[in-house]
C-alpha cells in the first residue's frame, strides 16, 4: 500500500505514470485502453479515430498530460503531468439519438457513485460538473460523433493547491481520499461506466438516482445560456433527455449554471 505523507507546506502526493497493462488487467474485454504520455486532447484523438473508421463502442484514450485539454464551451484545461485523471470513451448507444443528451449525465452519476465508495462526499452540478462542497473537482464534455458519443472526462487527483486551475477547484488528495492511484481509479470508474451505460442502453432510467446526487435540483440558479442570456430560477427535475426544468417552467438543455447562496 502507498503510503501518503502530509507535509506542512502541502501534500507529497504519489505521481506515477499511467500502467496500460495494469489498467487492461483489471477490466472486462469491454473496454481497449490506450495510454498517451503526452497528446493535445484525448478527445481529439478519439475524434480523428472515428473520422478514419476504425473506433469501437469502448474505446478509450488517457493520458498522463494534455497540452490543449478543453473544458466545455472551449475553455481551455491544463493539468500538471500524472496529476489529473484525462481521457475520453466512445459510447455507441442504441438508444434513440435525441435520449443521448443524458449520457454525460450517466457518466458524472457513474464517476461520482464510484468516488463516492472512498470518501462519499460528491455531488453533481447539472450539467456536468464534479463537486465537493462546491468545489469543483472534475468535468465531463460529450458530444456526437460518428456513430456515437465521445465523453471526455477530466478529475483533479493528486494537485496541490498552488497547481489548480481555478481557486474554486479542488483534487481529491486535497480531500483527503485514501486511494490517489490512477491506474486503480480509472479502472473502477470504467467498470461503472460499462454497468450502467450497459442498463441504461437497455432502457433504464438513472434519473432518479442522478437526481439524489445533484447539488442543482432543489436549487435556486443563475444561468447563462449560449447567446449571453440569463435566467434566474430554481432547479426543479431532470429528465430521460438530460434537460434541467426549471420552477418557472423553462426547460433548459444547454448553459452554463451558478449555485446562488
Amino acid at each position: 500500500a502507498h503510503v501518503y505523507t502530509v507535509l506542512a507546506m502541502g501534500i507529497d502526493m504519489p505521481r506515477a505514470p499511467l500502467d496500460q497493462s495494469q489498467i487492461a488487467a483489471s477490466l472486462s474485454q469491454y473496454w481497449r485502453v490506450s495510454v498517451l504520455d503526452l497528446t493535445t486532447s484525448t478527445q481529439d484523438d478519439l475524434i480523428k479515430k472515428i473520422s478514419s473508421g476504425d473506433a469501437l463502442n469502448g474505446d478509450v484514450i488517457v493520458a498522463n498530460f494534455q497540452s490543449a485539454g478543453r473544458g466545455r464551451l472551449d475553455r481551455t484545461f491544463l493539468a500538471p503531468a500524472s496529476t489529473a485523471l484525462l481521457f475520453s470513451i466512445y459510447l455507441t448507444p442504441q438508444r434513440a439519438k435525441k435520449e443521448w443528451g443524458f449520457l454525460p449525465l450517466l457518466v458524472g452519476l457513474s464517476i461520482s457513485e464510484t468516488l463516492n465508495e472512498f470518501n462519499p462526499v460528491l455531488s453533481i452540478k447539472w450539467p456536468n460538473d464534479l463537486l465537493i462542497n462546491e468545489r469543483k473537482l472534475g468535468g465531463i464534455i460529450s458530444r456526437a460523433e460518428g456513430d456515437g458519443v465521445v465523453v471526455g472526462i477530466g478529475i483533479n487527483v493528486s494537485m496541490r493547491r498552488e497547481e489548480l486551475p481555478i481557486p474554486t477547484a479542488t483534487s481529491l488528495g486535497l480531500e483527503g481520499f485514501s486511494n490517489l492511484d490512477r491506474n486503480h481509479l480509472i479502472s473502477l470508474i470504467l467498470s461503472a461506466i460499462e454497468s450502467d451505460f450497459t442498463q441504461w442502453d437497455l432502457g433504464n432510467s438513472f434519473v432518479a438516482r442522478y437526481q439524489g446526487l445533484s447539488a442543482s435540483i432543489g436549487s435556486d440558479l443563475r444561468i447563462e445560456l449560449p447567446g449571453g442570456r440569463e435566467i434566474q430560477s430554481k432547479a426543479l427535475s431532470v429528465d430521460e433527455l438530460g434537460r434541467l426544468h426549471l420552477e418557472d417552467g423553462q426547460i433548459v438543455s444547454v448553459g452554463d449554471v451558478i449555485h446562488l447562496r
